[in-house]
């Protein structure tokens, strides 16, 4: 298995490429934001695009594309990619994504329209014009989405790996359809006001043994419905977390009979909503043993990563490696008392091979 970690910005966006033994299979999970794949005011085209250039030329297949959840971060450089490129739809095979319309159908309510996302597709390249579109009729027209929600609990067989869906629940769906308000939603208010990294690695450690702390969990209609799963290939598992919530993670792991005493031994954890402090607590790290840590952000919005998060992580696991796609991030983040106190293993990893 090959994870690549593609520059998205302050979002996500990964690529999984390995072999069945019948084929070469490629999933990608998000496409981070609109310059992962083209940035309108430079002209320049980010990683995603040379990923799927890539793919193309070796006359490959996205075999599956997963959308984890609708923030922007999540899916601009996804709908970029189709609306610039009207062959994307000939190199993706099958496509998860829980739509606003379909969790209504799903849960037999009324849809919310402020889920609804849509492409501004050419209709004629050479006057410029664009031709309004729905993604989910896109897709559907397409045929490349099944329109199969995707709930916590399934285990599914996919191109070669078999994939635990750990989240969202229906609770979680739920919620999102009733509560998600695109104009008035703050998607700040998790990250904090501030960046916390002026402050040592010791001090949120010693914060959170010897007070009475109390940790919050990010509590957004959106980040809660994030798809996160167990993905398994040749008994390797591979943990991805989107921006999911903490406590329904864990509820689900335990179902799965996992436990302090019996963690889930994974190769790598995609680390929740890009290292926010909301989203990863202490029992989470506990039940999950890795040594592999990815964070995915630039940073650039929301404060992101939280400096408590990685604490939380090496007081767990003082031997954690921790892996960044944008090198001032690395960079900025310890300072010369933290590499005194923890012994910092954090690197700047664009793939990694299993």
């Amino acid at each position: 298995m090959k994870i690549k970690f593609l520059k998205a910005g302050n979002g996500d966006s990964l690529l999984l490429s390995f072999s069945d033994g019948v084929a070469n299979r490629n999933i990608l999970i998000d496409g981070g934001v609109a310059d992962t794949y083209y940035t309108d005011s430079t002209g320049l085209y980010g990683e995603l695009h040379t990923e799927i250039d890539l793919i193309r030329k070796r006359k490959e297949y996205i075999d599956l594309l997963i959308l984890t959840h609708i923030d922007n971060d999540h899916i601009c450089g996804l709908l970029k990619w189709f609306e610039l490129d009207n062959k994307a739809h000939e190199l993706v095979k099958n496509v998860w994504f829980n739509s606003g319309k379909l969790i209504a159908t799903y849960l037999n309510e009324p849809e919310n329209e402020d889920l609804q996302v849509g492409l501004k597709i050419f209709s004629d390249p050479q006057t410029g014009v664009h031709e309004a579109i729905d993604y989910e009729k896109y897709l559907t027209d397409k045929g490349i989405w099944d329109k199969k929600i995707i709930i916590q609990g399934q285990k599914i067989e996919k191109s070669g790996v078999t994939i635990q869906v750990l989240s969202p629940d229906e609770a979680q769906l739920k919620r999102l359809l009733k509560e998600y308000k695109k104009v008035t939603e703050d998607p700040a208010y998790t990250g904090g006001k501030e960046k916390d990294w002026n402050k040592n690695l010791k001090d949120f450690v010693d914060e959170e043994e010897k007070t009475d702390f109390r940790f919050v969990q990010d509590n957004k209609p959106k980040n809660g419905s994030s798809i996160s799963f167990i993905l398994t290939l040749n008994d390797m598992h591979f943990l991805f977390l989107a921006d999911s919530h903490p406590k329904g993670i864990l509820k689900q792991l335990k179902a799965l009979g996992y436990n302090k005493e019996n963690p889930l031994e994974a190769k790598l954890m995609k680390v929740s909503h890009h290292g926010s402090k909301a989203n990863t607590n202490k029992e989470l790290l506990e039940i999950v043993k890795t040594e592999n840590y990815f964070i995915s952000t630039d940073s650039s919005s929301h404060n992101h990563p939280n400096k408590r998060t990685l604490a939380r992580i090496l007081k767990v696991n003082p031997n954690a490696i921790f892996h960044f796609n944008y090198e001032h991030v690395r960079n900025e983040l310890f300072s010369t008392q933290d590499r005194q106190d923890f012994e910092i293993n954090a690197l700047i990893t664009k793939e990694l091979n299993f």
